[in-house]
């Protein structure tokens, strides 16, 4: 494995001889066709200026192979870096090394040196280095620019330092970054501007955002003023980490200095609002932003109305999508797609075909985000036959699906409790060379487990054992729950104790099918206890600990499931307490949940407690159907409230069934 590192005897100049090796006409023209290969560097140095020798190599470069002539790319860069034409070296200096990466075996950053330090002529110039670790960073290949510095004796010019350091943050290397970053201060670099906005922004990207103000003042001390991209990079970080007053405060404080946000400022400032649904304060930073005479581009747009569709503000983000043209803004695949998932997650999939018709009017090519956005709105709403053309037509026009995609359909199918047809879409996905992965094999499963083929699911779930995916909180969930539903409590407990057993802590659904479970099972005690224990609520039915993060908040499941237990145990107080604990933690009873606990009231004959709970059902806004009105009827009638019960019967006339004998209640 090559060294990132060289040793640090590192002489990389020989003493070039101030000669060449025949006297050649400074003038392009005058090269003959005939011209041997070897000479042709001389002619290009030789020029009199740096555009007549540029203009010599790119005639020379027509005729010659330059593959096997790197040298004249070599003289060339030598003279443009000489003369400060930085810019055409560079784009020359990435020719050079996509030239020989593809001509030689050898480690393509000693190549490209070894070609230019054997120049020998009184234009070289160790520069040319510096342009190469440059022409290297912005071609990504930060490993190569890592080498040529250490390679070098001199300490190359601050632009490439600042170069190397942005790859290393770029790629997340932030402990080279540092350690190269001490290497040139030992070396006698002066940071500038551009320096301590890439150390701020590997810091920021770090999350150690107090490293970063450190930077920042160290700045100011030093009378290196921080430019807007310095401000936005902070902004940006802190927006990143859901610090929007922060990054409100920097954006005060950068104005205050007299520094004017940039568009990619308001941006980022505006996707930061966006991000955590402060969508309106995003829309008055916009009309700001125009205050200040700056224009959106497609990034403005598709900030706010990803944020407007996000918070099911529609007819808003349709507005934006309007005026994007009278800002001459044309609308990318990432508005099209923002507005599309927004219509489908709204429920309006007519509108949001239509958008994908326009897209094609607009000749605007729609991506595989598209169609799988579309795929999944279609299989929300049952449509599944529209779904699988949706995927046959993005086949046929050569968009891949990806691994979401398949997903999307199979999940689809899955919840119709078409099994088969999930399985072969599952095919189709690995004939394409897309395996399976968790979310694959956890829909599956779930599926099996709703469908009660207990084998099935286990047979997938060995599966995936077997190709080394660990099952997630989802499978396990949907395992024990098909388990519990199967009456094989034993098995459900066994995956539980494995789910523990591998790090993974049980989620609210989770912890619902337990303790239903458990009550199914008679086990009212232990559901008790585990749902104290797992939600941190006490016997008084306050939280204990709420800043624990492995505690679930109970949900409308859990209670139901108590309190149904309970009442088929006999033991009423309790599933009372639970109900009332159930209403004052803010979730609403449903009528199932009325229902059981109206059974346990009667049960109990304790009719004042079921007139009072038929008064309050009214005042929590549930309305009775007529399940409830049966049970009311039949109660009060065994009961012997003939009255009641004729009321109730009355009333379940009233909503269109009609009852001629209680007794058929």
């Amino acid at each position: 494995m090559l060294k990132s590192f060289p040793p640090k005897s590192r002489r990389i100049y020989a003493k070039h001889s101030s000669f060449i090796s025949r006297p050649l006409s400074s003038s392009p023209s005058s090269s003959s066709s005939d011209s041997s290969p070897s000479s042709l560097p001389n002619s290009i140095l030789t020029c009199r200026t740096a555009n007549q020798a540029l203009e010599l190599f790119h005639s020379v470069s027509r005729r010659a192979d330059l593959a096997k002539n790197p040298q004249l790319y070599s003289a060339i860069i030598h003279v443009l870096t000489g003369a400060k034409l930085y810019a055409k070296a560079r784009c020359l200096m990435r020719d050079l090394i996509q030239c020989l990466q593809n001509s030689r075996r050898s480690r393509i950053c000693c190549s490209v040196f070894n070609v230019l330090s054997r120049l020998e002529s009184s234009k070289f110039t160790p520069n040319v280095f510096g342009v190469l670790i440059i022409a290297f960073s912005e071609m990504g290949l930060v490993e190569e620019a890592l080498w040529v510095y250490y390679k070098m004796d001199v300490l190359p010019a601050m632009q490439a330092c600042n170069m190397v350091l942005d790859g290393l943050v770029k790629k997340g290397r932030f402990d080279t970054m540092w350690k190269v970053y001490g290497d040139m201060v030992a070396r006698g670099a002066s940071p500038n501007v551009v320096t301590y906005g890439t150390l701020i922004d590997g810091c920021c990207r770090q999350g150690d955002f107090l490293k970063a103000f450190r930077l920042f003042d160290e700045m100011i001390e030093k009378k290196i003023f921080p430019t807007v991209v310095i401000y936005t990079i902070l902004i940006r970080g802190l927006c990143g980490e859901s610090r929007i007053s922060e990054a409100e405060s920097m954006f005060r404080t950068m104005r205050n200095s007299g520094m004017l946000p940039n568009l990619y400022t308001y941006n980022t400032m505006m996707d930061g609002y966006c991000k955590i649904a402060h969508v309106k304060k995003a829309l008055e930073l916009y009309q700001e932003m125009l205050g200040d005479g700056l224009l959106p581009n497609v990034v403005t747009f598709g900030i706010l109305i990803d944020g407007l569709c996000k918070t099911d503000e529609m007819v808003s983000a349709r507005k934006f999508l309007i005026d994007m043209a009278s800002f001459g803004v044309v609308p990318n695949i990432f508005v099209y797609n923002c507005l599309i998932d927004g219509y489908c997650k709204a429920g309006n999939l007519s509108e949001a075909l239509s958008l994908h018709s326009e897209i094609e009017k607009h000749e605007i090519l729609p991506d595989v985000f598209t169609y799988s956005i579309l795929i999944k709105g279609l299989c929300g709403v049952d449509r599944m036959e529209e779904a699988d053309g949706l995927l046959q037509e993005m086949k046929k026009k050569g968009f891949l699906p990806n691994a979401v995609t398949y997903n999307t359909l199979i999940d689809g199918y899955c919840k119709e409790g078409n099994m088969e047809k999930a399985i072969e879409v599952c095919s189709q996905m690995t004939e394409k060379g897309i395996e399976p992965n968790i979310i694959t094999f956890s829909t599956l499963i779930d599926g099996y487990c709703k469908a009660g083929k207990m084998e099935a699911a286990m047979g997938l779930y060995t599966e995936m054992v077997i190709k080394g995916l660990l099952p997630d909180v989802v499978a396990y969930t949907a395992l024990i729950d098909g388990h519990f539903k199967d009456g094989n409590t034993k098995e459900a407990f066994r995956l539980h104790k494995e789910m523990q057993e591998a790090g993974l802590h049980p989620n609210v659904f989770t912890l619902s099918c337990l303790i239903d479970g458990l009550c199914k099972d008679g086990r009212i005690s232990d559901a008790i206890k585990l749902f104290l224990a797992k939600t941190g609520t006490d016997t008084t039915g306050s939280k204990t600990n709420e800043l624990d993060r492995s505690l679930c908040s109970p949900n409308h499941v859990m209670y139901t499931a108590l309190i149904q237990g309970l009442c088929t145990d006999g033991r009423i107080f309790k599933a009372s307490k639970f109900f009332s604990d159930m209403r004052c933690s803010g979730l609403r009873p449903d009528v199932f949940t009325c229902i059981v606990i109206i059974q346990g009231h009667f049960r109990a004959m304790h009719l004042r407690d079921v007139m009072m709970l038929q008064a309050d059902i009214l005042k929590m806004g549930i309305i009775p159907n007529s399940s409830v009105y049966r049970v009311l009827a039949k109660g009060y009638e065994e009961s012997g409230y003939l009255k009641s019960a004729l009321r109730c019967s009355e009333d379940l006339s009233g909503i269109g069934i009609g009852c001629s004998n209680l007794n058929d209640l």
